[in-house]
């Protein structure tokens, strides 16, 4: 990290939807407290997304600890959980992260120092699957890792990044509108926002070095159905397109798949990397259904 004094180090609002991962939760804060960053310098907001057990206890334990704020709002997905966050949120800048996400202590620094340099900028950090062991959960961060390669091949010049693990000026977060409130569930309100902000010609940068570690378990079932809702939510994201410009679908080149199909080997030819090409492909099958044969009305 630059050598900057403490107190002219930004102030950063972390901010983080929860719904009913009570433990995970614990876990995140457990994270956040031991950041190397001044406590002085930023807060945490926490926003409830009608959670049918309570968190009190959990905010009772922390507030001494970390500055925190919880709000709670009638469940309306995680997209308008951010916003309601961001509309408290004090710091010049907002730091994103999942609930089931475990910061590494230099996380904060890094973003400062990448703000340090480029105040102006849109940064993405690192998602580690957590659950090695898990091989859905390890095929679904593979996927992810395949379009940051495709998206962010230069990190000056970065398209994509996930609500997981980004940070940004408030000011810049508010004028372009913040996150789209119509996805009501985790599924493409990302993508739609980053869209939004590379096509209005603000720079994004990947910084690697800016890590979170995610532990999403999924099951078979559970797979198929958290792509079959990415499709759902990537109509929606066209249809939103196509309702501004009167574009029409873009598709991406059929090299794109052949060399996500291939991603998985590039590190080693064996028995695991072969069974999450395979989930690759179930996921492209389930994206695809989710695309042409379901209305988002019906999630």
């Amino acid at each position: 990290m630059m050598s900057i004094g403490k107190n002219k180090l930004p102030f950063f609002s972390i901010i983080i939807p929860t719904y009913n991962r009570p433990e995970n939760l614990k876990k995140c804060l457990e994270f956040i407290t031991k950041l190397d960053y001044p406590i002085n310098r930023f807060e945490v907001i926490i926003v409830d997304d009608g959670s049918p057990q309570s968190l009190e206890s959990i905010i009772n334990y922390f507030q001494p600890l970390i500055k925190l704020k919880f709000i709670q709002q009638k469940n309306s997905g995680p997209a308008t959980a951010r916003n309601n966050g961001v509309s408290q949120a004090q710091g010049k800048y907002l730091a994103f992260i999942d609930d089931d996400c475990e910061v590494t202590p230099s996380w904060l620094s890094i973003f400062a120092d990448g703000f340090a340099q480029n105040p102006d900028a849109i940064l993405g950090g690192y998602t580690i699957n957590k659950l090695k062991e898990n091989i859905y959960s390890e095929a679904s961060q593979k996927l992810v890792d395949y379009l940051y390669s495709y998206y962010n091949a230069i990190p000056e010049q970065s398209k994509f990044f996930t609500s997981n693990n980004f940070a940004i000026p408030k000011l810049i977060f508010e004028k372009i509108g913040g996150f789209n409130t119509t996805f009501p569930l985790a599924a493409a309100e990302d993508r739609e926002l980053f869209d939004r902000i590379y096509n209005q010609g603000y720079q994004m940068i990947y910084l690697p070095k800016a890590q979170v570690e995610h532990s999403h378990y999924l099951t078979l079932k559970t797979f198929w159905r958290q792509h079959l809702n990415y499709g759902k939510g990537a109509k929606h994201f066209h249809q939103i397109k196509a309702k501004k410009k009167l574009t029409t679908i873009k598709i991406e080149p059929i090299n794109f798949y052949v060399n996500l199909l291939i991603y998985p080997l590039k590190s080693e030819l064996e028995i695991k990397n072969i069974k999450i090409i395979i989930l690759f492909i179930i996921s492209q099958v389930s994206n695809t259904i989710g695309f042409f044969f379901n209305e988002l009305d019906n999630l």
